[in-house]
């Protein structure tokens, strides 16, 4: 419990954090007036002036804040500061502002996933684990313990890679270099539809040969330049399926139950502590992009809903009327509320579950 308590302390306090700096450093960038800066919300625990801007640490650790000058409607701004309002600004720039905030938690998951590339991550070797009877790599002669080192004369030593060269093959007739016993040769054969499972339970088509892989791995590091690449391939990855996770979740594919909160999170930041400090790191970038996609709903009181109003009136040339927006704003505000006592039930739910 205390490392559960700990870690997603730590969790949070971090994303949290990365998420208002975004905020806080295009407003200053943009010559915009920061008057809070805020890492919870609720009842100030403590805090510091530090010129026009108050830092503070609140009571509730579920989110944060940055205060703007001229943020609100009702904000009164003097004459002599008017450039320096939020709402003063080009719609672009505020644009700019608002998008900050999800966009440093996809930079910081890059990063996240960089580091980790650069220390080093196990990646499972290309060495058959298992092969089916009748398969084609059956009828070719392939056995337990082969090492698969190059498709068609492509070099591979990651299971990933091989998985991918056969799936993406459209059954054409592959030339496969084995290494068994010190020797080295080459097999022919053509991958065939199999019917399968994907990760969300789905019956799919796809390409194999009818071999499994073994436990074996190896420590993958990467140069920093090549470890910011896979960063950003990792972060664009995991955003798409995050995307497709909500989709298939609209189509009945994916339950709503497996939607969690603040409960659950914690469960498994301290699961993943446990298992040490890169797994901990990992989950870190993972819950990142979660935020980033989050945030970038459509939904009133979201930024995704702000960058909503101010796209359109980029379009049109005219801000949203402010009736419309404060009456979007209660119902996007009712939305949060519902979403966040589902998630809760949720989490409940899987405690009694236990």
């Amino acid at each position: 419990m205390g490392i559960s308590i700990a870690s997603v302390i730590v969790l949070l306090g971090v994303l949290i954090f990365v998420h208002e700096f975004g905020h806080f450093l295009v407003a200053k960038l943009m010559g915009v007036g920061v008057l809070k800066f805020s890492l919870g919300f609720g009842p100030r625990l403590i805090g510091r002036r530090v010129g026009e801007t108050e830092y503070l640490l609140s009571a509730v650790p579920l989110g944060g804040y940055v205060k703007l000058l001229g943020e609100s409607e009702s904000d009164h701004v003097a004459p002599e500061d008017d450039k320096r309002s939020f709402s003063s600004q080009s719609v672009w720039k505020r644009i700019a502002i608002v998008i900050s905030g999800p966009a440093f938690n996809f930079l910081f998951a890059i990063l996240v996933f960089a580091i980790i590339y650069m220390v080093g991550v196990p990646t499972v070797t290309s060495d058959v684990g298992g092969v089916q009877p009748g398969s084609p790599a059956h009828a070719a002669g392939l056995r337990e313990g082969d090492r698969i080192i190059a498709i068609s004369g492509k070099a591979v030593s990651r299971w990933g890679d091989l998985a991918e060269i056969i799936t993406q093959s459209g059954g054409q007739e592959l030339v496969i270099t084995l290494a068994r016993d010190q020797e080295q040769f080459e097999v022919r054969l053509k991958p065939e539809l199999a019917t399968g499972k994907n990760i969300f339970g789905e019956d799919v088509e796809a390409y194999r040969i009818g071999v499994s892989s073994s436990t074996n791995t190896f420590i993958e590091r990467q140069n920093p330049f090549a470890a910011l690449w896979s960063g950003n391939l990792q972060t664009w990855n995991i955003t798409e399926l995050t995307l497709l996770s909500l989709v298939k979740m609209v189509d009945g594919v994916v339950s709503p139950k497996n939607l969690g909160g603040p409960i659950l999170i914690a469960q498994m930041a301290g699961v993943q502590a446990k298992k040490g400090i890169m797994n901990f790191v990992f989950f870190m970038g993972l819950l990142s992009i979660n935020l980033g996609v989050l945030n970038l709903f459509p939904i009133p009181v979201l930024d995704g809903g702000h960058l909503f109003f101010y796209l359109i009136e980029a379009v049109t040339g005219r801000e949203v009327n402010i009736k419309w927006r404060e009456r979007a704003q209660q119902v996007g505000f009712a939305i949060l509320i519902m979403l966040i006592i589902f998630v809760f039930y949720n989490d409940i739910l899987r405690l009694f579950g236990e």
